[in-house]
This record gives structure tokens, sequence and C-alpha cells, in this order.
């Protein structure tokens, strides 16, 4: 992935994100890759954590008891979806957890079914794959199947 994303680092300061260039002969998940991808789990825990507290500010702020029935059935229409969102993005955050724990374990990047490397490419566009590329794609085909049944 050449493109940049902008990421948020520290708590005034944004910070351009580089894709992982491994050297030659290096080893996989070695000490510099992990701290690379630390980095990328809390960047993403701490951006979803303020999201989590702006959305607490704003329902606080906004919250009225509007007389207009459909005044009032908008407004709650909008917390519900805010407050689903926030639901999603808390069980994310439980999962950047867990990713973050098996970096301290170094157990981060490799596959939970057949232990073999994840992928640096992979990881960084979904930091908290525990599945490689073809245990994920067999996993989707077996649950589109028992959906199917």
């Amino acid at each position: 992935m050449a493109a940049k994303q902008n990421a948020t680092a520290g708590a005034d300061a944004l910070e351009t994100f580089t894709p992982y260039k491994p050297k030659r002969g290096e080893e996989y998940m070695n000490e510099n890759q992990r701290a690379h991808f630390r980095k990328i789990l809390l960047g993403w825990k701490r951006e979803l954590m303020e999201e989590v507290d702006r959305t607490m500010h704003h329902m606080k702020d906004e919250a009225a008891n509007f007389p207009d029935p459909s005044d009032r059935a908008t407004q709650e229409s909008e917390f519900s979806l805010e407050l689903r969102t926030r639901d999603r993005e808390r069980k994310l955050i439980r999962k950047i957890d867990e990713a973050i724990s098996r970096v301290d374990q170094d157990d981060y990047g490799f596959c939970d079914t057949c232990g073999t490397e994840i992928g640096i490419q992979r990881l960084e566009a979904r930091p908290t794959a525990t599945l490689c590329v073809d245990c994920k794609s067999l996993a989707e085909i077996r649950e589109r199947q028992i959906g199917r049944g």
C-alpha cells in the first residue's frame, strides 16, 4: 500500500502513516515490525476512544425534550444510530486490545489456524487480523455454506 494515511499521534500532533518496508533477509515480526504495529494499534485505539468521548459530549449537549413528536423521533433515531456505531467501535477496541496483547506476547502476525505468517501488508490493511488470507477465505466459504443451509 503506497498511499499515505493520516493517523492521530500524540495529543495534538498528526503523524503520517508509512508502510513498513522490510529489509532483505529481515526476520518476520522482529522488534521493529512489532513496534510498527503497536504504534498503529495504539493510534487506532486512541482515535476510537476520542470518538467515544465526542459522542458522549454530543449526546449530552444535544439532548433535548422536543415538544414535537417528529423532532423527538428524529433525535432518538440519530442517537440510536450513534450508539450502534459506538457499540461496534467498542467491540473493535476489544479486538485492538487483544492484538496489542499478542504483540506483547510475541504472538502477533501469525495465523491462529495454520500458524503461518499473516503478512505485513495484510496486517497494515487489517491490524486486528488473526487469520492468513487462505484460512480467512476458507472460513468465509464455510460461513456462506452454513448460512444457506
